[in-house]
């Protein structure tokens, strides 16, 4: 499925904005291949963003959809209070915590019609009704797994590739069911380590993702098995990506830690830390999407005041490695790193 990819790099769906048509296309150009975020987005909105992702790509890109989970019924009035003093400080009111599908049947008809080539998922596997409908329309199937038994039933559900997703990742971890009392929502596997465990029980190609910032990492992941390597926060600083200014300010000064969150948007979810993360975590509710709507208006109104300490910014562990420029220029550096690990490894013959 990967092996016609002229360098084994993938840029990550990230939804929210970071990832662009433009960012797709210019990774796309540069041998790559990418994923257009489906998440957040309206129907209509995505429907025009593949028509323009096509045409940047000749049609060879792939697309991300976010799997409803079920309505939670976790209380919510402690967390919203906490969260208010954020909206006070900011001006602006909480949004509503309601409880949404993402518009995924819309979405999952329009990437049928498109025809997109390659459709991956994310918080959970397709139906193996949904995997077929996929299939006849000529596209291929990735679904985001963080353990052996979520591999285990993406597998069986149909799917073409699995994306491997370890601890190391910025942003929501894919799990398909997130344990409350667990603050990372469920085990946590290092990306080596889950390679070699998923290599050990599928044949099915494995993406390898989280904490993939430098080409000695796509070596390395190359080596542990897997056919491509998917980056994230690599590409957070391109000058194609969507990343919003006081984002990329903060990814610059690279002075923060990282740590696992539910208070933005009830999902675990790792990012810089900072005040609402430090002070609001502890206790947030595992309650997804509707922490991400409640506090929606907070995060937009920090953005817009360059305050970056009540955003989501999310960053895999390794962000102080990250570069900016265009991604062309980040394509090649990655490339060059990954020669030189490369040729390193002949120590080893």
């Amino acid at each position: 499925m990967f092996d016609d990819l002229e360098f084994p790099v993938i840029v990550a769906p990230m939804a929210g904005g970071p990832t662009t048509p433009q960012l797709v296309g210019a990774v796309t150009d540069a041998g790559g291949f990418g994923f257009l975020a489906a998440g957040y987005l309206s129907a209509e909105t995505l429907d025009a963003r593949i028509a323009h992702t096509a045409d940047l790509t000749g049609g060879r890109f792939g697309v991300n959809l976010f799997v409803p989970g079920g309505r939670s019924v976790a209380d919510l009035a402690a967390h919203r209070e906490r969260l208010l003093a954020e909206a006070v400080r900011y001006g602006v009111e909480l949004g509503e915590p309601v409880w949404d599908d993402d518009e995924y049947p819309a979405k999952l008809d329009l990437v049928v019609r498109h025809r997109v080539p390659l459709v991956s998922f994310t918080f959970g596997a397709p139906t193996s009704a949904e995997v077929q409908r996929i299939h006849e329309a000529g596209g291929k199937v990735a679904v985001t797994v963080t353990n052996p038994e979520e591999a285990d039933l993406a597998a069986a559900r149909g799917a073409d590739a699995l994306v491997v997703q370890g601890f190391e990742a910025g942003g929501h971890r894919g799990l398909f069911t997130d344990d409350p009392g667990n603050p990372a929502g469920g085990e946590e596997y290092g990306l080596l380590a889950l390679l070699r465990l998923l290599g050990a029980r599928t044949s099915l190609p494995l993406v390898a993702a989280g904490g993939l910032v430098n080409g000695a990492d796509i070596a390395a992941v190359l080596a542990a098995g897997a056919s491509a390597a998917q980056l994230g926060t690599a590409f957070l600083l391109a000058t194609e990506a969507g990343t919003g200014d006081t984002q990329r300010r903060a990814l610059a000064e690279a002075g923060r830690a990282t740590a696992f969150t539910r208070a933005f948007s009830g999902r675990p979810a790792r990012g810089m830390v900072n005040r609402v993360l430090s002070d609001l975590s502890a206790a947030a509710p595992a309650a997804y999407p509707q922490l991400h709507h409640l506090s929606k208006p907070v995060r937009a109104a920090a953005g817009k005041a360059g305050d970056p300490e009540a955003m989501s910014l999310w960053a895999g562990q390794t962000y102080p490695l990250a570069s900016d420029g265009s991604a062309a220029s980040i394509m090649a550096r990655l490339r060059a790193e990954a020669k030189s690990a490369a040729e390193r490894l002949d120590r080893l013959r």
